[in-house]
């Protein structure tokens, strides 16, 4: 299926928006960024999956008000859409303050718009920060 490059532009600046909603805490950018239609998803770092986008938008909600003091700063690093139709991915890595974790956001078009339907954020070991996986470090 071939996809039209500004698609792919378009995907990365829905990315981009939710960092920006992120880092900003503004929770009305982050409502309007999931997918209302679509099913959605959500597995922030150490919790288990939410499937409700009413749960998922009262986690953001949690976690956007909870920072609003100390302020951490939030960067998407070397995001990389694949596109597939009407959907779509994005891998990139997320520096938390001092933390990296490795993301993976699912956009789909909806109403002419890319939406996100799906967020998973996890931890990155340090060893694999500084020199990578070794094959004693392979999980699966």
């Amino acid at each position: 299926m071939a996809k039209k490059p500004s698609d792919e532009s378009a995907v990365i600046a829905a990315n981009a928006a939710f960092y920006r909603a992120f880092e900003s805490g503004d929770v009305a950018a982050m409502d309007t960024l999931w997918a209302a239609a679509a099913p959605v998803a959500c597995t922030h770092p150490g919790w288990t999956a939410l499937h409700d986008r009413a749960r998922i938008l009262d986690s953001w909600k949690g976690i956007l008000d909870s920072g609003r003091e100390a302020r951490v700063r939030v960067t998407c690093l070397e995001p990389h859409a694949l596109l597939y139709g009407d959907v779509a991915f994005v891998t990139c890595n997320e520096a938390v303050g001092n933390n990296l974790l490795a993301a993976t956001n699912v956009f789909v078009r909806e109403d002419g718009a890319w939406k996100m339907t799906h967020h998973h954020a996890s931890p990155v070991a340090r060893a694999f920060v500084k020199e990578g996986p070794t094959p004693q470090d392979r999980v699966h």
